[in-house]
């Protein structure tokens, strides 16, 4: 079932490109960052073709403790589809709701043993610690990437933006973890994905920076699309360096010139 709740993680779901690995941890309570996202992966996972996978996700929504979740569904930011799903379940919205601050996982099964024994290890010899990172991740399942880079710290998520499974940069950009300042350098990067990208510029909260905005019409890899619809936040120094930019494409230079021309 459609939870109505739209995040790039649950979108990926939604479109079957995941991993029936990952779709397992997320069935589990393994996946999401975030109440929302756990509560409509739960709801999407539920209703997966995989039987093994169905049973879990419904075993999970079943542990997760009545009160928090009439607590959450009680909140103003929890959809229609949310609410409806559960009442059918005899589960309505408690009269109090939960803090809107309040956004772990309602249930919290997110830290696979390995990665217990891995962060429990004595630490490398001074000099060797980005080695012993990505020796460890190369060690890590999608799953277990996946928890890393939505638990793990600014060293690991800045090694796994770049993984070649999209859904891993996907759960970087989900981390409750990210910052303002990570995201402008996720937004330089011209060795990931596009759609990374795109999903940046998509984001409200992220693109009222302005260091952002200029981060990814800078970056060729931004579809050109978004960069255009950037160029009207852009200031006339960073207009005029955009349109000697040759990294970037034509139309975006061309049109850099006529904004320095027209706004004077």
């Amino acid at each position: 079932m459609d939870s109505g709740f739209r995040t790039p993680l649950l979108d990926f779901f939604r479109r079957g490109e995941v991993a029936r690995d990952v779709r397992l941890s997320a069935a589990q309570g393994a996946m999401a960052p975030r109440a929302h996202e756990q509560v409509g992966l739960l709801m999407l996972l539920i209703g997966d073709q995989d039987p093994v996978i169905a049973a879990a996700a419904e075993a999970t929504l079943r542990a997760i403790p009545e009160g928090s979740l009439r607590a959450f569904l009680a909140r103003s930011d929890v959809t229609g589809e949310m609410r409806d799903f559960f009442a059918q379940r005899g589960i309505e919205a408690a009269e109090v709701a939960a803090a809107a601050s309040a956004d772990d996982p309602l249930l919290d099964h997110s830290q696979p043993d390995e990665l217990d024994a891995l962060e429990d290890a004595p630490p490398p010899p001074e000099g060797q610690e980005r080695q012993s990172v990505l020796q460890k991740i190369a060690g890590l399942t999608v799953a277990q990437r996946m928890g890393l880079a939505m638990k793990g710290t600014r060293e690991e998520r800045q090694i796994l933006i770049r993984d070649p499974n999209k859904i891993v940069g996907v759960a970087v950009l989900s981390s409750p973890k990210i910052n303002e300042a990570e995201v402008e350098s996720i937004a330089k990067m011209a060795s990931i994905s596009d759609e990374l990208l795109r999903m940046i510029g998509l984001s409200r909260g992220w693109t009222k920076s302005y260091a952002i905005v200029h981060a990814l019409v800078k970056n060729p890899k931004t579809p050109v699309a978004m960069s255009m619809n950037f160029l009207s936040r852009l200031n006339e120094k960073d207009l005029r360096t955009i349109s000697s930019n040759r990294n970037v494409a034509d139309i975006l230079r061309i049109t850099a010139r006529r904004k320095i021309v027209i706004d004077k």
